[in-house]
């Protein structure tokens, strides 16, 4: 489950950090009873239904059902994939991630060595903008964009001299730190053998993940060459799909993120953050992705897209608002700001000013209203056969959007527009029920089988395992489930102090973790001095539902062959089968 990292130090990791504190360091927390509440961050929410467990060691929200420990809300809310979520838990109480010998892959990579090289590498970029020859020359060119020292420095901006050898000869001081400058991409493999630097000649701009680590880099030219912008190629570390230039700065200067604005370039992000604003982020040469939305609504509920008016800039929002429509959940918002011809973000706010930007900014135009206006402007709105036209344009779009009520009105808008009455469109937009609304799992009403009561009472209080007595009585049932339950026991009793989240990380990445995933926030209704007697009731109900389907399945053998051909004590047995139906 876990690769190279053995599962026992993740069982561990999780036994012996808080939640609590991993999450309140990032969310406001307030003691309630037992527990910590806070509006979610993962939706918008006035009134707290985001709870933490210090005992269970689980986090859950009743308003979206987001839920996990502490290792899956690192992921969600920094956007970590696994293996950081836990170097950050180890590194946050002082311990070291071991590594299983003797399993390996080719496609894995040492990734702290790679780390260094780029922190390295930066360092050497940053000093190069003090004290090259043509330092003076850098810096006079970014103070004409109108850059300050102070910006320059919250940025990390550096300069990758001329020649074709500089880092190489500054860091690249063994064989193996080339071969890893080259794995990072700053260094280029020639044809004939040897190396050479990739950025030359260009102000450096360093990438950082969600951590602050430098992951990339990315390149402008001073002057009119090509290409203006040079990124770093795809590495272990980085992956222009998933990164966002500026995120990392955004989080960590401004108080309270409310929204996101993406803009185009890296100059665009830091001279819009000379006028203090300091909210912006930047794609890195590619179109924004689902990942990148991800990445960024896990952060904020309102993302605004920036680009120019222009034919191009139309084209690019659309394939935005494409991307938007599935992952606007309830709570998550998008807007489109369309720019002057001939004007960026970085020449706007200049012109404009903070406040006149500030003004373009509020005024920018919701996703709806854009949708509609570019569906519209394909049709001849004022003929039945353009309505229609439009409707058949428009209901692959809304289908992609989450059930809930922004797809019902969005539906409604549309009957609106085609001149259609309301409710018309219904049964036409997606497969989902429009009355459906996303709920937590634990309010669904489901037939509750004493294998699923038992497994949803040992995920939410662990201790009942003591009660267990027989293991192998119930590993001899014949229900489903049972397996799991057997699983959750056996776990259970060599983990005597495990909490809901190490069960749950335990399972994580095998089918059976999304089913506990869900038990585990399942609502018992039930006081705690109840508990116990609920979960032997359970399980003498297990036991007895399993002698019935047992007693039928002989039944129906000994009644499939004549009453000549049973012995004596098959007759009796039937007879008795027979009995135990009249006793019942």
């Amino acid at each position: 489950m876990a690769g190279l990292i053995p599962q026992s130090f993740i069982d561990e990791l999780v036994n012996r950090v808080d939640i609590v504190e991993v999450v309140g360091g990032r969310v406001d927390l307030k003691k309630a009873g037992k527990e910590y509440k806070a509006c979610c961050p993962f939706h918008n929410e006035k009134t707290p239904s985001f709870t933490v467990s210090q005992n269970k060691q689980f986090y859950h929200c009743f308003g979206c059902g987001a839920n996990g420990t502490a290792l899956g809300f690192l992921m969600e809310y920094e956007h970590m994939d696994f293996v950081e979520a836990v170097e950050e838990l180890a590194h946050s109480i002082g311990i070291e991630v071991p590594r299983e010998q003797g399993i390996s892959h080719h496609n894995h990579v040492d990734t702290g060595d790679l780390y260094v090289l780029m922190a390295e590498a930066a360092v050497f970029y940053r000093q190069q903008l003090r004290q090259h020859a043509q330092a003076a020359e850098v810096i006079d060119y970014l103070k004409g964009r109108g850059l300050s020292g102070e910006i320059s420095q919250m940025f990390g901006i550096g300069y990758a001299p001329p020649g074709w050898d500089n880092l190489l000869k500054a860091l690249g001081t063994s064989q193996q730190r080339i071969q890893k400058l080259a794995e990072l991409g700053l260094l280029i493999t020639k044809d004939e053998g040897g190396y050479y630097d990739r950025f030359r000649a260009r102000v450096m701009f360093p990438i950082h993940d969600r951590r602050g680590r430098v992951i990339g880099f990315g390149g402008r030219v001073l002057g009119d060459d090509t290409p203006k912008y040079l990124n770093s190629p795809e590495t272990p570390l980085f992956h222009k799909g998933r990164e966002l230039y500026g995120l990392y700065e955004a989080k960590k200067n401004v108080r309270k993120l409310d929204r996101l604005l993406v803009v185009e370039g890296y100059m665009d992000v830091v001279a819009l953050a000379q006028f203090e604003i300091q909210n912006v982020v930047a794609t890195l040469g590619t179109a924004t992705t689902a990942e990148h939305l991800e990445m960024m609504y896990r952060v904020v509920p309102e993302v605004i897209f920036c680009f120019d008016g222009d034919r191009a800039g139309k084209e690019a929002a659309w394939r935005a608002l494409q991307n938007c429509l599935p992952v606007l959940r309830e709570g998550r918002q998008a807007r489109f700001l369309f720019l002057p011809d001939g004007e960026d973000p970085d020449s706007m706010v200049r012109s404009a000013g903070r406040d006149g930007f500030m003004r373009q900014l509020e005024a920018s135009m919701p996703l709806s209203e854009f949708l509609f206006a570019e569906l519209a402007s394909q049709v001849d709105v004022d003929s039945m056969d353009g309505r229609a036209r439009m409707v058949e344009l428009a209901r692959p779009l809304i289908a992609q959007l989450p059930a809930g009520v922004f797809q019902q009105m969005m539906v409604a808008r549309l009957e609106e527009l085609s001149h259609m009455g309301s409710g018309a469109l219904g049964s036409m937009v997606g497969k989902e029920d429009r009355q459906t609304m996303r709920m937590p799992a634990a309010t669904i009403d489901q037939r509750v089988s004493p294998v699923r009561r038992l497994i949803a009472l040992l995920l939410q209080y662990p201790l009942l395992v003591q009660q267990v007595q027989d293991l192998e009585s119930i590993r001899c049932v014949q229900q489903r489930g049972v397996e799991l339950l057997v699983a959750v026991l056996e776990y259970l009793q060599q983990q005597p102090q495990a909490s809901t989240g190490m069960i749950l990380e335990h399972w994580r990445n095998e089918d059976a973790g999304r089913h506990l995933q869900k038990l585990a926030i399942e609502s018992l209704d039930l006081p705690e001095e109840g508990l116990q007697a609920e979960f032997s009731d359970s399980l003498s109900h297990l036991l007895a539902l399993d002698a019935e389907v047992q007693r039928e399945q002989r039944l129906a053998v000994l009644s499939a062959r004549p009453l000549s051909g049973l012995s004596d004590e098959e007759k009796a047995e039937f007879s008795r089968l027979i009995g135990g139906y009249g006793q019942g």
